[in-house]
């Protein structure tokens, strides 16, 4: 995220602009969630938790966060190679079923003071529908004027939100990373394998995850990551970049979709004051289309008259 270089005019332009591109979230303000099978660690309604610290290998300078200390050396059930390869091929499933799906999304972007004080805001609420020729499209239903002032979001801002923090990680990506495993955790109810990974190489004019997900060790599919976005920086690009986590919950009693994602960092400017931001995108009412699977407070929907 780069230091403002322009007027608050341009850049409420530009953030506008750009919103339609903020594919994932859903009510900050919405109820607890809850799922046919119950995802690890939800967080508290209408609130931005802090997170933890990611893996070594995606490490900040942000003090607010501490490491994990629950992760044993317990060998996996099957061997490595067979886990990291079943569980690619179910996020490539999950891609493509997620595509047949619409929900409601909600993104909320803040600044916080040395007081802890909010002193700037964004917020864009839109539901990701379907024409009637099943045609997918976003339609904003509100987003109200960002009091941001002290930092701006570029398009890569915006392109790590959407592709980078979900991290849809299939057998396409996997010879961009480095895959390590780290060992066994408990994730509320869930027992998972834990592993590191990071990119082999930064290619130009691509962004990667840097960071640890958990894998869970009966469906063997990832239900949360916590890292950053990574890539090769542009010459006098001053920008900085959140440590972040998503957590997925089960939908229809086998895909494991992201609810929600937050954040609470500092971002460390080289020439510029240090800023502290929060984030929070979460996702509710996912609906596969023509049928119905509520997240949130159930409600009824009544079929569609011929």
């Amino acid at each position: 995220m780069s230091r403002v270089i322009s007027g608050m005019a341009e850049k409420q332009r530009m953030m506008i602009g750009l919103s339609t591109l903020l594919i994932f979230a859903c009510a900050v303000l919405a109820p607890t969630l809850v799922a046919q099978r119950q995802g690890p660690l939800p967080p508290p309604p209408g609130t931005v938790a802090p997170s933890s610290a990611p893996a070594d290998s995606a490490k900040t300078n942000a003090p607010r966060q501490a490491t994990s200390s629950h992760i044993t050396n317990d060998p996996p059930a099957l061997p490595v190679e067979q886990i990291v390869q079943k569980f690619m091929e179910h996020e490539e499933e999950f891609r493509k079923e997620r595509e047949n799906y619409t929900y409601t999304q909600i993104f909320l972007f803040q600044t916080i003071d040395d007081d802890g004080q909010v002193d700037g805001e964004y917020r864009m609420t839109s539901d990701i529908l379907f024409t009637p020729a099943a045609k997918r499209y976003e339609k904003v239903i509100e987003a109200p004027a960002s009091t941001i002032q002290r930092i701006t979001m570029e398009q890569q801002d915006f392109d790590d939100i959407e592709k980078v923090w979900p991290l849809v990680l299939t057998p396409d990506e996997l010879p961009k990373y480095d895959i390590k495993y780290v060992g066994r955790e408990q994730v509320d109810e869930l027992g998972t394998y834990v592993f590191d990974i990071a990119p082999k190489k930064l290619e130009k004019n691509q962004r990667y995850f840097q960071g640890r997900i958990w894998v869970e060790d009966r469906d063997l599919q990832i239900v949360k990551t916590r890292g950053k976005g990574t890539g090769l920086m542009k010459k006098k690009q001053d920008s900085a970049y959140p440590l972040f986590e998503t957590f997925r919950e089960n939908i229809e009693g086998h895909y494991w979709f992201p609810t929600y994602t937050r954040s609470d960092d500092t971002l460390h400017f080289k020439m510029g004051p240090d800023v502290r931001i929060r984030v929070a995108v979460r996702y509710a009412n996912y609906k596969r289309f023509g049928s119905t699977i509520k997240i949130g407070k159930a409600t009824q929907v009544d079929p569609e008259k011929p």
